[in-house]
């Protein structure tokens, strides 16, 4: 389900992509707003420009690209929640190794075997 939600989510945004490319120009910029571009009456009491296709279908999959951004972040930290240290099991011990021809008893290790260098270190 995440997945393909993060898939539609992708392909919202490359729709939103285009679909804002795809749109005219309102013309002016910020030399508009500086009286450069017309009388400030045209910008604020003018009428309103009528709503086309590109118009709707930018409201629209900006919604969905938000709806989708939200619903994701929500699933994204339900699925890593923190677990308690004290919550996990502990790990079990390996058993010591058996090594053939022995017998059945784990192989200990000789007292006397490290001890022979002791005295061979500082020739």
């Amino acid at each position: 389900m995440y997945g393909f939600l993060l898939f539609v989510l992708i392909l919202d945004g490359l729709f939103l992509s285009v679909v804002i490319l795809l749109q005219a120009g309102k013309g002016g910029g910020l030399a508009a707003v500086g009286g450069g571009g017309g009388t400030m009456a045209d910008g604020v009491l003018g009428g309103r420009q009528a709503t086309t296709v590109l118009t709707r279908a930018t409201w629209g999959a900006g919604a969905a690209f938000m709806i989708l951004a939200l619903v994701l972040s929500i699933m994204s930290s339900r699925a890593s929640a923190p677990t308690s240290v004290i919550q996990v099991d502990a790990p079990t011990a390996a058993p010591a190794p058996v090594l053939p021809g022995l017998g059945d008893e784990p192989a200990a290790a000789e007292p006397g075997a490290a001890a022979g260098n002791e005295g061979n270190e500082g020739n």
